[in-house]
């Protein structure tokens, strides 16, 4: 059985996903009626979510703490590509509507949704997770509030004891102890997700939706794809796509199932390890990317936003379509503040056409039909994208410096 295990983790962790999504789908064609499988994949994200918030306190106040006057971050560098990615991520989805504009069959939706008011109502979310109670935030996976505290007690720690600082360092490196052990349960949770989705949603009922379904993957597989590629050479002057496509291949592999950006942190975070990236900046920037790195979100809102004006009949000029990816972009970024994340925020984006509530909110449920497509491709790209922009700060700071560039792909 020991050895039976070492050759199981000699073998990479992305081929074992690989055979734990093939394990999935033969078992949920084979035996749907095996219900306890789709547990595997309940426990494995239920892991991640617990483990994650404690990993984002421990890590950021660890790196601030023992941060030094002069040591490099390049976190400004990496607020601003996420920006910039996020932004012309919104632009993608309005070419992509008027290039091919959907119209859709509105339905009621039965859920109780209370859209925000307006973008004040977004940003007073974002202000009132910031100052939230540090224990409520863990608990509720606020990450908000959990980097402001970690954050704070990490500036109020710079003048700590060594042996304090210490403490909290070896704190941190236990907490990423459990997360490998988490993560290396990965093929097994993957395969119940797998199964559930197959056995439980299908895919009869998004036929209906076919090519709003296109328009919105294609736009987000294009800001994916050519997007942020174009903006990782822009910075580093090299091939993007090995770093792009290995960052697809390990991170949104897994974000695509879980379906949860504050899931992958722990996969991120080992990730950006394994490409020896500086931990000072990606223990911050990696659970900073899950609350504002959002170009999938943006892709989302602008889409069913021109969808239900196109459906309407509105005559929009290309100017206020623009102004429309400037709103999805800063909505996006306060999704991860609004319960029902980006979906919620599609009312907002419609009032900026005149478009009422009660219009509004239908779209919202046209969302959550064809979410289980929609929330995988849009947190996969959202959280992939975390890495990719990380890494592109560093690699183009080590440029910008005349070192030798080695991109780890």
């Amino acid at each position: 059985m020991k050895a039976l295990l070492q050759a199981w983790n000699r073998i990479s962790l992305v081929k074992r996903i690989v055979a734990g999504m093939a394990a999935g789908i033969v078992l949920a064609l084979w035996m749907p009626e095996a219900a306890g499988i789709a547990l595997l994949g309940f426990l494995f994200v239920s892991a991640l979510k617990a483990v994650a918030p404690v990993l984002v306190l421990l890590l950021v106040m660890a790196a601030i703490s023992n941060h030094r006057k002069g040591q490099r971050t390049n976190m400004g560098k990496i607020v601003a590509l996420y920006g910039v990615s996020t932004f012309l991520a919104g632009l993608t989805g309005v070419v992509a509507s008027f290039l091919f504009p959907v119209t859709l069959s509105l339905v009621e939706v039965e859920q109780q949704l209370t859209p925000p008011d307006g973008i004040a109502g977004v940003l007073k979310t974002l202000l009132f997770n910031v100052v939230d109670n540090p224990v409520h935030a863990l608990m509720n996976a606020n990450y908000i509030g959990i980097l402001t505290w970690a954050i704070v007690l990490g500036v109020a720690l710079r003048n700590a004891s060594d042996h304090t600082k210490n403490t909290i360092g070896h704190l941190s490196d236990a907490v990423s102890q459990v997360v490998k052990w988490v993560i290396a349960l990965a093929p097994f949770g993957i395969m119940g997700l797998v199964f559930e989705s197959i056995t439980a949603n299908g895919l009869a009922s998004l036929l209906e939706y076919g090519k709003l379904l296109l328009v919105l993957i294609g736009s987000m597989l294009f800001t994916a794809l050519v997007v942020n590629p174009l903006i990782v050479y822009a910075n580093i002057r090299r091939n993007p796509y090995p770093l792009v496509l290995s960052c697809l291949k390990e991170s949104g592999m897994t974000a695509f199932f879980t379906r949860s950006s504050a899931a992958n942190i722990p996969v991120n975070m080992r990730l950006c390890g394994k490409m020896g990236l500086n931990p000072d900046t990606y223990s911050v920037s990696i659970p900073l990317g899950a609350t504002i790195n959002m170009a999938g979100a943006a892709v989302t809102i602008s889409v069913l936003t021109l969808a239900t004006v196109h459906t309407l009949g509105i005559e929009v000029d290309f100017g206020t379509a623009v102004l429309l990816s400037v709103l999805a972009a800063v909505s996006a970024v306060g999704a991860s503040g609004v319960a029902g994340g980006s979906l919620l925020l599609i009312p907002l984006a419609c009032s900026l056409f005149g478009i009422p509530n009660e219009i509004a909110i239908q779209v919202v449920g046209v969302g959550f039909i064809i979410g289980v497509l929609q929330d995988s491709f849009e947190t996969a790209i959202n959280s992939s994208s975390d890495v990719v922009f990380t890494a592109t700060a560093e690699y183009t700071a080590l440029r910008k410096e005349g070192k030798e560039l080695t991109m780890h792909g």
